[in-house]
């Protein structure tokens, strides 16, 4: 369906880096070194929806990162009755984005995909996330080498969906926007970002989300087999 495609455009967190697991990875790690009692699964229930919304606010430039960083932990601390101080947020915040590379679990199915698709495609990710962290997840995950370029929100000054990244990417890729294809997990920011600008997207319901009429979509990675 998708063969005359010739620039593939990744998301990365969620679709190809499994960032839930390597997540909840340095958090067990965090709460242990700060003496925090607290079942994980009960922390990671009440904090992944306040995240989202969170991150969801970043990406419509209604808050800073600083205050995303520190919000989500500190509503989530809240909402749990955990007496956890400013301050300590703070370290926790800063921690956490130290650490979180230190795990580097992928997507199933994301190196086969990535293997199948470089023989015949070029490689591209468009990311949201902290400028500090994504390289380093592409580098520790090892899977940097499959891409040829890297577009980052915070290098553009704009986040996705806004059509000024993807114009961005697609000319650091000297790539066509008929000849390109979007991949991520994220129906607003991915999907609908950058089909109404133009570019043909593929949805990867990580999330079972409910998907709008005329949403291309799959559920494995390995599916992307059948349209490309």
């Amino acid at each position: 369906m998708y063969h005359s495609k010739r620039h593939i455009f990744f998301d990365l967190d969620h679709t190809l880096w499994d960032f839930d697991r390597n997540s909840a990875l340095t958090f067990k790690k965090l709460f242990k070194h700060h003496n925090i009692t607290i079942s994980l699964d009960n922390f990671l229930n009440v904090y992944m929806p306040i995240n989202l919304n969170y991150w969801k606010l970043y990406r419509e430039e209604k808050i800073d990162k600083s205050r995303l960083r520190f919000a989500r932990l500190s509503d989530s601390f809240s909402a749990l009755n955990l007496d956890i101080s400013p301050s300590i947020i703070n370290v926790i915040s800063d921690e956490y984005i130290e650490y979180l590379t230190n795990y580097n679990y992928l997507i199933e199915g994301s190196l086969e995909i990535l293997e199948y698709l470089s023989i015949n495609y070029k490689l591209h990710i468009i990311t949201n996330g902290f400028k500090e962290v994504q390289h380093c997840k592409l580098i520790k995950s090892g899977i940097s080498n499959y891409f040829e370029t890297v577009t980052n929100s915070e290098i553009v000054g704009v986040k996705k969906p806004n059509r000024k990244i993807f114009d961005y990417a697609l000319c650091l890729a000297n790539a066509d926007i008929k000849t390109s294809l979007m991949i991520g997990d994220n129906l607003e920011a991915d999907i609908l970002g950058s089909i109404n600008m133009g570019m043909d997207a593929l949805f990867f319901n990580y999330h079972n989300d409910s998907i709008p009429d005329g949403i291309i979509s799959i559920k494995n990675l390995l599916e992307l087999k059948k349209y490309l």
